[in-house]
């Protein structure tokens, strides 16, 4: 895809991903109460406002408040900035995969926007399952990060392989 209308998507998905994570749980966070979880369809859907200091699932959340910042906000700064320039300059990526690392990117950008204006916490506020097999707490930029690596892990599974290039066999010469 041509340089212009990559950054089109890039810059589209970012603000998409971005966008309405944000106004998601600003929304949570005004109409739900913490502690208290809302049901709706046959309980397969929850939404139970949370507060998380960790990473997925709330891995890390025990951490010391330092160190939480230096893997969370710090070192995820890096890596999104990595992101977003692969996303926008990698050479000989394609349509899926470069939509993939903006998705990565986008998601992961929310989430930093929430550690940076909520004291180091991320606003999670879904629950899916059926019965007592049930998801963690997630938010929208969760949903986006889980997409990104999905499609780039269905693109890297479906890529066809480099032929293997190997030279002629030739018989001795006596």
């Amino acid at each position: 895809m041509r340089s212009i209308p990559r950054f089109i998507v890039v810059m589209l998905t970012l603000c998409c991903c971005v966008g309405c994570d944000q106004v998601s749980k600003s929304a949570a966070r005004s109409m739900l109460h913490s502690g208290v979880t809302e049901s709706l369809f046959a309980d397969s859907l929850r939404f139970q406002l949370t507060e998380n200091p960790g990473s997925f699932l709330s891995l890390g959340a025990s951490l010391p408040e330092q160190m939480r910042f230096t893997l969370f906000t710090a070192a995820v700064a890096v890596i999104l900035v990595g992101l977003v320039c692969g996303a926008l300059f990698a050479r000989r990526l394609s349509t899926a995969r470069f939509v993939a690392l903006a998705l990565l990117a986008g998601g992961g950008i929310s989430n930093l926007i929430d550690r940076l204006i909520n004291d180091g916490r991320v606003t999670d506020f879904l629950n899916v399952g059926i019965g007592t097999l049930r998801s963690g707490i997630f938010n929208l930029a969760n949903m986006a990060i889980l997409a990104g690596a999905l499609l780039l892990v269905l693109r890297t599974r479906g890529a066809p392989s480099a032929p293997a290039t190997t030279a002629p066999i030739t018989p001795p010469r006596s």
